[in-house]
């Protein structure tokens, strides 16, 4: 027994036996030593040996459970990371620019957010109605800031919003350039663009304003550039889901068709004749 090793503990009581047993067994396997006295025959030494690889088993898979429960506490952040170190070196291996690399660091940072999901492959594995749900609730403020969505039939607005793509784009960017073929029209969230024309007139559009849809409708090609003069937040619809919602709601189709003459006329009034040319102005079925 392990009092007749320390006298002292002889006629103490159980409860001061068993914790300083349980305190040498403890020295033995976590401080990976012998603990507060060495073994003296060779039955002592072969048991503490053991007992330190126990101890530094043990302490190797609490090491490893504590490190992969802290990465799973924010599995979102360490994707993003690691995604970004992909990027640096992306960066480093073609020797870009020291602009274009913070311009890089600055778009990540706003589009992602320090978080990175896997956004499309969470919504394929939902059902409809929680898709359309979770859609509906994240585009909640372009909802309520546009008119054309307050106003419309809620199906509508549904199947808009499901073929939506968010898209960021930095101050100074060109969204659309003149002369392009349209293939995308475009949903303001948030942030402020300028409708460039060719007589240098500048229109600017905001949170609930949308652009470039009368290339969807012309299928032209553009006439005006817009320029992004802010970060914006903006959700994109590619002119094939263009086509197959408003198939389904000719109605719609017809309040699209409407502002994109009356801004077609005012093209002309501004520049001469007008061509097929992009939006310059915020929307109001």
């Amino acid at each position: 027994p392990f009092s007749t090793t320390v006298p002292h503990l002889q006629n103490d009581s159980w409860g001061k036996q068993y914790s300083h047993a349980l305190f040498k067994a403890m020295s033995h396997m976590l401080c990976i030593g012998y603990g507060q006295q060495a073994p003296e025959g060779m039955t002592d030494v072969w048991l503490t040996m053991l007992s330190m690889i126990v101890g530094a088993t043990c302490y190797a898979m609490f090491i490893g459970h504590a490190t992969a429960l802290i990465q799973s506490l924010d599995s979102s952040r360490r994707q993003y990371q690691e995604k970004y170190k992909q990027v640096e070196q992306y960066m480093s291996f073609h020797k870009l620019p020291g602009d274009t690399r913070q311009r890089i660091h600055e778009y990540y940072e706003h589009r992602y957010q320090g978080k990175m999901f896997d956004e499309e492959n969470i919504l394929g594995e939902l059902s409809e109605p929680l898709k359309e749900e979770i859609i509906n609730f994240n585009c909640r403020n372009l909802v309520a800031n546009m008119p054309l969505f307050a106003n419309a039939d809620p199906n509508f607005v549904t199947a808009m919003l499901t073929k939506l793509r968010f898209e960021v784009f930095q101050p100074g960017d060109f969204i659309i350039r003149e002369g392009t073929v349209g293939k995308k029209m475009y949903f303001i969230q948030h942030g402020v663009v300028s409708i460039l024309t060719k007589g240098n007139k500048e229109t600017k559009l905001s949170d609930g304003s949308y652009f470039g849809e009368i290339c969807l409708l012309t299928r032209g090609r553009r006439t005006a550039s817009v320029r992004a003069d802010t970060y914006c937040r903006l959700y994109s619809l590619a002119v094939d889901n263009f086509n197959e919602v408003l198939e389904e709601y000719p109605m719609m189709r017809r309040a699209f068709e409407t502002v994109a003459m009356d801004r077609l006329d005012r093209i002309g009034e501004e520049e001469g004749p007008p061509g097929l040319s992009t939006a310059t102005s915020a929307a109001t079925p």
